[in-house]
């Protein structure tokens, strides 16, 4: 049997996600782990309607009226519990393969109580980056430096 895929229409800018009017929504929510970001590659920045996938995998049909320009933090989507967030660019992940068994529980529990958001990639770890790399290497140190976590790269 064949599973459907549901298609998220997001239609027009509903504001920034910056804006302050936003701010305690969009808090909770991301607090509770519902926001989801949609990268726009420099090539489609431009256009008034196209298809995307968000960092957590739902399809976006995305239409904007000609008057709306798209930007970088632009709130596409805004339920209860749910939001979507335009961004330029490319998602930057950081790679990480932990050398043994017990260095992965170490590296999961961390990466958990941190609340990173990541992706598995055969035995590695893809942290998917929402800030600057080092603020994130920062948090796991002393496994770098140990050498129980090895980095395979930075994109």
């Amino acid at each position: 049997m064949r599973e459907s895929i549901v298609t998220l229409r997001l239609h027009g800018i509903i504001g920034r996600s910056d804006d302050a009017a936003y701010a305690r929504r969009l808090h909770h929510i991301e607090h509770h782990g519902g926001i989801e970001l949609l990268f726009v590659p420099p090539s489609d920045v431009g256009r008034k309607r196209f298809r995307l996938t968000t960092d957590r995998g739902t399809d976006c049909a995305v239409s904007l009226d000609r008057d709306e320009q798209l930007e970088d933090g632009a709130l596409l989507f805004l339920e209860h519990d749910r939001a979507v967030i335009a961004r330029f660019g490319e998602q930057a992940c950081w790679r990480l393969k932990p050398v043994d068994q017990a260095a992965a529980l170490k590296l999961g529990w961390n990466a958990g109580n941190l609340h990173w958001r990541v992706r598995f990639e055969g035995d590695l770890l893809v942290v998917l980056l929402d800030g600057p790399l080092d603020t994130y290497r920062a948090r796991i140190r002393p496994l770098l430096e140990a050498g129980e976590i090895v980095e395979s790269d930075a994109v």
